[in-house]
């Protein structure tokens, strides 16, 4: 590793620009939105003299160019802003903040953008979708409760885990596989509700990027994908309130300044109320039941001065669940990130983030007696980064990241019998050091590649244990605390290579590693709250990706139209699946119920996209495959897993007919799960038993949705705005399954009948919102 890093300075120092005599100079500073100060996240700063030259503002709006002394034409760029242009005369180092507009027409712009014209061609990542949430609102949802997470199902090789569900797959990843980031507070249960609504308020959003398994070494600890979200700053000139009313749940933001043009915060709160529908049920059970969820996001920043800025975020959520005092169950999420920005100078740029998060939930069992249980994983995580912008043809990124897992797996108590029983605690240190260089070398060709590396550690105290193949114990060992019970090292490099044909083309390369040393351990294809997370330990090896992946992309009709075709193939080591029968909560010897073995997944994406006029929209198109192999399953075959489908398809069309109305669509088809279902019966003391055979050798019915959606505007003034959006899910009312079991015929008992459940079928509703 020593010896790789040497030869990347090296290699910087001899290409570094400055290296030639002539002179060069810096302009730097923010770009932010004129009218509210929001930080503009990946604004494009091109420059005119220098074709296919140029940079782009960072998570906190921060940009820096550096170029030889000369007479220049700045271009700044945003989706939804007017372009500003600027004429620089660059004889010294210049700070230059810019203020964009947002543009009147900017609802007529795509929903899901990169922002730039064509910086689908010039930029060398690949695999990458940039969401910006405030233009997502006409996209028809279930519930007409707007979910970024619904919206990134409909993106190229992402799949919904269900009908309805705010889970999802990335190019065969399993839900577990995906980082989920809020303001870098790793989220562990995305989902309220059983999964049918995410646990992001798209009020409290700025800014979304998904990474599919191609992403940069700053990120680390997942296989599939890094869905990495970023909370609205708040206006910092007005005060403002917008919210929203719907058919089962309301929403309220309030934001403004602290100190008018320096600080500012913004306040979004959500509640459902069903279960005040249920209080005016007759059935006694009914009616003292719970079924709500809610949550809050907070956020507060401040400029100290022009070199330090500093932000304080959190969320809390939570989700209630009972039948009267009979049964009960209630989790949340809880997330707190400090940040601190510091320019070193007009070219380093360094953000040092001190985060906690928890996720944990209580189950509570009346049965006589009140009984307990608890778990719950906590994090905490401490990152420093930094941004070094060399030249207008070099940027460096480096740093490192530690975060504690404290992982209480269960803890059960019985108040009748005043008892208590643990599973044992599991604690952990998670460590990475990574580097990133971004290069230029002239109009057509451009790389990016870095490396990462992580350490992981798995500390006592506790009895560990080793299993045979039959998960039997064949070894105990007791461990102090703090005493190490196993280490991993792992090198993770990646690079990407792109390759610009003409100005509408170009072809790109890349390849990743990435290691996972948290693993989620769930049977279930909905979002389940008691779902289990274990760390890497002396039976569980960290699981492994290697991706390489080739895209072509072209643009059509001065930019209008944008295409991509991207081909992947993942090799997966240290796959995890789990024994017939398995026990997978509350479970000591959880280990003893899992399988090893490997895996593969590969498939073609296809991206069509309008991205301006009176209507807009795309078309996504996945043609994959995702295979495990394991010993002891399907005699040592590779065989589909749970989320291998074939074929995927997205439209999504949204039509401004005028400046009252917008209409929009979805569609969606996808080939059905692989499952497994009985290939044969018998029977045991009168009661039928069914025969299972090979794992996932049948598939789940092919899945279809049309949604149908309308926004209209009924008043829009400087100081109020008004609208109603109405929708309707599954609009053709297809009875697409979401369980089907099977038992005998009740006529003839040597038969058997399959019987499918269907969630959603024919869902209207309707939400007003406001502003002012």
């Amino acid at each position: 590793m020593i010896r790789y890093v040497l030869w990347i300075f090296c290699f910087i120092i001899f290409i570094h620009p400055k290296a030639h005599s002539q002179k060069h100079y810096t302009i730097s500073g923010f770009v932010t939105d004129a009218e509210t100060g929001e930080s503009l996240i990946g604004a494009i700063i091109t420059v005119q003299e220098m074709r296919n030259m140029g940079t782009v503002s960072n998570s906190y709006g921060f940009y820096s160019l550096t170029l030889p002394a000369g007479n220049y034409q700045i271009t700044v760029q945003y989706i939804g802003y007017a372009s500003h242009i600027q004429q620089i005369r660059l004889t010294n180092s210049t700070k230059a903040n810019i203020f964009l507009t947002p543009k009147s027409n900017a609802l007529q712009e795509v929903i899901v953008t990169n922002h730039r014209t064509n910086e689908n061609i010039i930029i060398p990542q690949m695999g990458m979708q940039k969401i910006n949430t405030k233009k997502t609102r006409s996209i028809p949802v279930l519930f007409g409760e707007q979910d970024i997470m619904k919206t990134i199902q409909l993106l190229p090789g992402v799949e919904a885990t269900g009908d309805g569900g705010s889970q999802f797959n990335v190019r065969g990843g399993s839900p577990g596989q995906n980082l989920i980031l809020l303001d870098e507070a790793p989220i562990y249960n995305a989902s309220h509700l059983m999964g049918f609504f995410s646990v992001f308020n798209s009020d409290a959003i700025k800014n979304v990027t998904v990474y599919k398994g191609n992403e940069p070494a700053e990120y680390g600890g997942r296989l599939a994908s890094v869905v990495d979200l970023q909370m609205d700053d708040g206006d910092n000139k007005n005060f403002r309130i917008s919210g929203g009313i719907g058919l089962i749940s309301s929403r309220v933001t309030i934001q403004g300044p602290i100190v008018k043009n320096k600080g500012s915060f913004i306040i979004s709160a959500r509640r459902t109320y069903a279960d005040m529908f249920l209080k005016l049920s007759k059935d006694t059970t009914l009616n003292q039941s719970r079924l709500y969820f809610y949550d809050i996001n907070a956020k507060a920043n401040y400029a100290i001065d022009d070199k330090n800025h500093i932000y304080l975020s959190g969320y809390l959520g939570r989700d209630a669940l009972g039948l009267a005092n009979i049964f009960g169950i209630n989790w949340g999420n809880k997330t707190i990130t400090l940040r601190w920005n510091h320019l070193f100078s007009d070219k380093i740029f360094t953000n040092t983030d001190l985060i906690f998060s928890n996720y944990d939930y209580k189950i509570n069992l009346d049965n006589g007696e009140d009984n307990n249980i608890i778990s719950r994983i906590q994090d905490y995580n401490f990152k420093q980064d930094y941004q070094y912008y060399i030249s207008e043809r070099s940027t460096l990124r480096f740093g490192i990241q530690s975060t504690y897992h404290n992982i209480v797996p269960g803890i059960i108590t019985s108040t009748a019998q005043s008892c208590m029983q643990n599973l044992s605690n599991k604690h952990a240190l998670e460590s990475a050091l990574y580097f990133s260089h971004k290069y230029t070398f002239n109009q057509n060709i451009s790389i990016e590649y870095g490396i990462r590396a992580s350490v992981f550690n798995l500390f006592g105290p506790g009895n560990f244990y080793s299993y045979d193949t039959n998960g039997n114990i064949t070894d105990t060992i007791c461990y102090n605390s703090a005493q190490i019970v196993k280490s991993y090292f792992n090198i993770e490099p990646r690079a990407t290579l792109n390759y610009i044909i003409s100005k509408s083309s170009s072809m790109k390369a890349a390849y990743a590693r990435n290691t996972q040393n948290l693993h989620l351990l769930s049977n279930s294809t909905s979002s389940d709250p008691i779902d289990l997370w274990i760390p890497s330990s002396n039976n569980v090896k960290p699981e492994i990706s290697d991706q390489v992946s080739l895209g072509y992309y072209h643009n059509m009709q001065q930019n209008q139209y944008e295409f991509s075709a991207e081909v992947y193939y993942k090799k997966l080591q240290n796959q995890i699946d789990y024994r017939d029968g398995a026990q997978l909560n509350f479970n000591e010897n959880v280990e003893s119920q899992l399988l090893y073995g490997k895996g593969r997944a590969y498939g073609l994406e296809i991206f069509l996209k309008k991205r301006t006029g009176k209507f807009n929209g795309w078309i996504s198109y996945t043609l994959s495959r995702s295979e495990n192999k394991f010993d002891a399953i399907n005699n040592g075959r590779y065989f589909p897993t749970t989320q291998d489908r074939t074929h995927n398809i997205n439209i999504v069309g949204i039509y401004n007919l005028n400046k009252k109305w917008t209409l929009s669509a979805t569609w969606i088809y996808e080939t059905g799960n692989a499952v497994t279902f009985p290939s044969g019966k018998y029977q045991i003391d009168a009661a039928t038993m069914f025969y299972y055979s090979n794992r996932n050798a049948n598939r789940m019915p092919a899945y279809s949705r049309l949604d149908l959606g309308a926004t209209w505007i009924a008043k829009k003034t400087n100081k109020f705005q008004s609208s109603w959006t109405f929708s309707i899910y599954n609009a053709y009312g297809r009875n697409n399954p979401y369980i089907i079991r099977f038992e005998n015929d009740k006529t003839d008992p040597t038969k058997t009948d399959a019987v499918q459940t269907t969630l959603f079928k024919f869902v209207p509703s309707v939400s007003y919102n406001f502003r002012f």
